[in-house]
């Protein structure tokens, strides 16, 4: 199957930078086609081992707001909030759409991606509380890539000392580059909605360094 990723230049060179005061994060509204998103969209959704984890709170085990699968590299175990996850096997969607993302690094980061978390809000209760993604195999200053397809959502920054908010809502094909000390200054989440909104699918892409053989 052909996809058409490299033939939006005009869009995808279409981005701007947050105005977050002490992050370096840039908003590419339109990296993917519509025909490529929605494409993407309905693979994704089929071709996913998609599940639902567990985590411990208060010594209690509570299910994650929302369905993920973790892809990538052989030995790109990835372990956040006491959850380790072993890689599932690449698959042609995910390569296509690494490859777009790190095609708009090119220019200033030069990332090369080796795993993705994949995100399946089902609906307007999938949430994602306020975090940073600051585990030791991100490295310092991590470079992260965020692919949004489906329902637009609502997604907010706020500086871990100042409580600054900035609300960026990201759209059905965008790509979100964040680097720098971004995820050192600020958290970031996705709030629940009660309005009857349809499924959004996310996609991290990150490059792990500490990798478990």
């Amino acid at each position: 199957m052909q996809f058409s990723l490299f033939e939006t230049s005009e869009n995808n060179s279409s981005s701007h930078k947050l105005p977050l005061s002490e992050g370096d994060v840039t908003y590419f509204p339109q990296a993917l086609s519509k025909n490529d998103a929605d494409t993407f969209f309905e693979l994704l959704k089929a071709e996913l081992p998609w599940r639902q984890d567990s985590i411990r709170l208060f010594g209690k085990p509570v299910k994650i707001p929302r369905l993920q699968s973790w892809h990538g590299d052989d030995d790109c175990t990835y372990t956040y909030s006491n959850l380790t996850m072993s890689p599932n096997p690449w698959t042609n969607s995910l390569l296509s759409i690494k490859d777009c993302c790190e095609a708009l690094c090119a220019a200033t980061q030069n990332t090369k991606f080796n795993s993705v978390l994949a995100n399946w809000y089902r609906d307007g209760q999938d949430s994602m509380s306020f975090h940073s993604d600051d585990e030791p195999e991100l490295g310092i200053n991590p470079v992260i890539a965020s692919v949004t397809l489906g329902e637009a959502r609502p997604f907010v920054f706020k500086h871990k000392e100042t409580k600054e908010k900035y609300t960026q809502v990201l759209e059905h094909g965008s790509v979100l580059i964040m680097a720098g000390t971004t995820q050192s200054h600020y958290v970031h989440g996705i709030a629940k909605t009660a309005k009857p909104i349809g499924g959004r699918i996310n996609l991290t892409f990150r490059h792990l360094i500490h990798r478990t053989r």
